[in-house]
Formats: structure tokens, C-alpha cells, sequence
């Protein structure tokens, strides 16, 4: 089992460049069930969970050229199963993407319950819900999601809280339905915006995304496209602490700032000096980090995503930091990794509280999903001695290869088995 071996204390400086976002390329992976045409995707980043999709699509029925270089050409004239098997996405939370599109051009579904990271219940009722809304019939039974549909209706849907998948999920499925869906309380991240995009350019008529109400016209066909992913701003962000640590001077590229502006005014209140620019964003380490409270919340507010990177910066600035972790239950598995490191965290319900600055040391620590491993990673960095970060294909899942990255920088990172 992989690990990386990260030797802490050196400083870094250069550019590093953002890769394609996995939580935009999944659900537009996805979407290309939706047609018998050929879809081309860019920018997809070169991470374990969009491998993952490719190989679901391709026990779907598809034809792929992953050709390399971050592009994949993918084709489903017709299927060859309407199952999503348990082998294939027991790793991978984000393999639920497949049911609403899957149902909505072959009429079955069969995926099963999905798998990931350990940071909470993340239930597909919502999903469920929407899609017995528009006329499926679904089922739950030996681990898996059942779902039939004649032609699915249109219907108006409110969410009782937001999901992005089940935003995503429910907006494929209303491009082919019969008449017109209203999603209510829908997700506004700049990934349910990008998959909106794709789909108005395979032919659908999507409206109002990036907002709480998003109006999709159904469609009997829609056709092919080529479509490039957004950059991935939790990769950006992560690279933006790393810098906030230890750097001299930091270029995070192609990173999209706008869509930052919740984890960069975070940082501009802990007294990180920010460059912004159209494409880019330049940091560096302060004199002294400032203790910030923080409190996650759907977007636009501060990520989720964001939350293990922060407590790694927070136990390096000076007072007392609260941090308030709003979406996930179990999202603070990090913390004791990073106390055996030597930071002063203490736990009160799904609030952690964070004094520093302290002096952390190097220790072997294990990684418990994906953003910990990065938030793990940034304490390593800063830390004296020797860290070493068991379970990276965590972080595997959702980084482009991080040693690489970070050695770029200046960092002396190694990935050993």
C-alpha cells in the first residue's frame, strides 16, 4: 500500500498548475449515457475516480478513447448492461451519478449502493425521492438501487436540504423527460454550473443553474458535444494553504479564482498576503498566521472540501480558531492524526477547536478519506522530522499525483510503499 514519506521544514516557491476538477468530471462523464452520439471531454484530471467511471461506462456499453492528455472520447450507441456493479464503485460515492441518466435513456437501472470515504451517512434519498417523483419505480434490495421507468415525467421537486449529486443527478434525468422539471433548494457549486453548460451543448434546455431553482425542458434525443472541465478548486485551494505554510511565493494556475472567494477571503482573514489575478492566484507564508473561526456551508460558502486543509494552517496561527464543520457528521477523523503530531485540538460535537500556534512533529499517520490525506499532507510540510501518510489512494482519488506537484514547489515529498 502506497504512502508518502514527507520531510518537513523546507520552504516552497514556484508554480504549480490546477488540474481539471473530479467533481465536475464525474458528473459529465455521467452525462454522456444520456446520448448514442460521441462526447468529447478536456481537462479531465489524471486521478483514480475518473479512471473508475471510464471502466463503469464501459461495463454500461461505451465505447472510450482515453486517449491521454486529459481527454476521453465516449460513445454509447447501446447498452451492454444497465448494472453498475459493486466491484466497480464500492470506492467511489460518486458512481450514484450514473442512475438518473442510466434510467432515463434505457428505461433500467441497476447500481449499487455507493462507496468512498468515511466522512458521513451521504444518503441517496434525495435522489430516490426525485426520481419516484418523475415516475420510476425504484427499489433497494441486496445492496443495490433498482429503478425502472417507462419515459420519466416532469415534476416539481424541492429539496429539503442541498445535494449536489442529487442536483446533478435529477437534472440528467429531466433532459429526457416528458415535460418540463423544476428543481427547488438546488446546489449552486460551479460543478452543477459546468454540467448545466455541457448539457445545454449536448442539445438540452437547462435554465437557471448557479441559482436555488434550476427549470430543465425535456427533450426526446439529445445529441453529442465537446465539453471542457472546470478547474478544480479544491486542488487550487489545497495548493493555496500549502503556500499560506511554507511558501516563499506560491502560483496556483489556471485555478479559476471566482470561483474561490470563500477559502480566499478565509485566508486574507488569517493575514495571508494574496495575489489575485484572472487565472491565478499567488501566496505566501505571513510573519504570523492570524487565528480565524471558520463554519463550512453549501457554496457559496467555505467548502467542505476545504475544512482538514484549514485545521492544518489554523494549528500553525496564533490564538484560538473554532472551526464548525456543517455538512458532513464525521469529518474531523483527521484530528487525531494530527494531535499525535503535536497540535492542541480539542473535539465538542461537530465543532473543533484549534489553539496555535504549536510546533508539530514529524509521525507516521494514516489517512482516513480524501481531504484528510490533505489536510495531513500540509501538517507534514511544516512539521520537523519525518511524516509519513499511510492509505494515499485516498488521496489518489481526487489529487493528481501530490509528491510530484509538491516537489515542483521545493518540497521534499517521496512516495514509497
Amino acid at each position: 500500500m502506497d504512502k508518502l514519506r514527507i520531510t518537513g521544514g523546507r520552504r516552497l516557491s514556484g508554480r504549480v498548475e490546477v488540474a481539471g476538477a473530479k467533481n465536475a468530471a464525474l458528473p459529465g462523464l455521467a452525462a454522456c449515457l444520456l446520448t448514442g452520439e460521441t462526447v468529447e471531454l478536456a481537462n479531465l484530471p489524471k486521478v483514480r475516480d475518473v479512471r473508475t467511471m471510464l471502466r463503469v461506462l464501459e461495463q454500461l456499453g461505451a465505447r472510450v478513447d482515453a486517449s491521454g492528455g486529459g481527454r476521453a472520447s465516449v460513445r454509447v450507441e447501446r447498452f451492454a448492461s444497465h448494472e453498475a456493479p459493486y466491484d466497480l464503485v464500492k470506492t467511489m460515492r460518486a458512481s450514484v451519478l450514473v442512475l438518473g441518466p442510466l434510467l432515463a435513456r434505457h428505461g433500467r437501472a441497476r447500481v449499487s449502493l455507493p462507496g468512498g470515504c468515511a466522512i458521513g451517512e451521504r444518503p441517496i434519498n434525495l435522489h430516490i425521492d426525485g426520481l419516484v417523483r418523475m415516475g420510476a419505480e425504484v427499489r433497494i434490495e441486496h445492496g443495490y438501487v433498482e429503478a425502472r421507468a417507462g419515459r420519466l415525467r416532469g415534476a416539481s421537486i424541492a429539496f429539503p436540504e442541498k445535494t449536489v449529486t442529487g442536483t446533478e443527478n435529477l437534472m440528467m434525468a429531466a433532459t429526457l423527460a416528458e415535460g418540463t422539471t423544476v428543481l427547488s433548494n438546488a446546489a449552486q457549486e460551479p460543478e452543477v454550473v459546468d454540467l448545466a453548460e455541457m448539457l445545454i451543448a449536448m442539445g438540452a434546455s437547462v435554465h437557471g443553474a448557479g441559482t436555488d431553482e434550476i427549470l430543465i425542458e425535456g427533450r426526446s434525443a439529445i445529441g453529442g458535444a465537446r465539453h471542457r472541465v472546470i478547474a478544480d478548486r479544491i486542488e487550487a485551494g489545497t495548493y493555496l494553504v500549502a503556500g499560506a505554510l511554507a511558501g516563499d511565493r506560491v502560483e496556483v494556475r489556471g485555478c479559476g479564482p471566482e470561483y474561490l472567494e470563500a477559502v480566499l477571503e478565509q485566508l486574507r482573514g488569517a493575514g495571508v498576503p494574496l495575489e489575485v489575478g484572472a487565472e491565478s492566484v499567488a501566496v505566501s507564508a505571513p510573519r504570523e498566521l492570524r487565528a480565524r473561526d471558520l463554519r463550512t456551508a453549501p457554496y457559496p460558502g467555505y467548502p467542505t472540501d476545504m475544512q482538514a486543509q484549514y485545521i492544518a494552517l489554523a494549528t500553525q496561527a496564533s490564538g484560538t480558531s473554532v472551526v464548525a464543520e456543517t455538512i458532513f457528521e464525521h469529518r474531523f477523523m483527521h484530528v487525531g492524526e494530527m494531535v499525535r503530531m503535536g497540535a492542541d485540538i480539542r473535539i465538542e460535537g461537530r465543532t473543533a477547536v484549534v489553539v496555535g500556534p504549536r510546533r508539530l512533529t514529524g509521525a507516521q499517520v494514516m489517512a482516513t478519506d480524501l481531504r484528510a490525506s490533505a489536510g495531513l499532507v500540509l501538517a507534514g510540510l511544516v512539521a520537523e522530522g519525518v511524516t509519513v501518510v499511510d492509505r494515499v489512494y485516498h488521496l489518489d482519488r481526487g489529487y493528481e499525483p501530490m509528491e510530484a506537484k509538491l516537489v515542483a514547489l521545493g518540497a521534499e515529498v517521496e512516495r514509497i510503499r
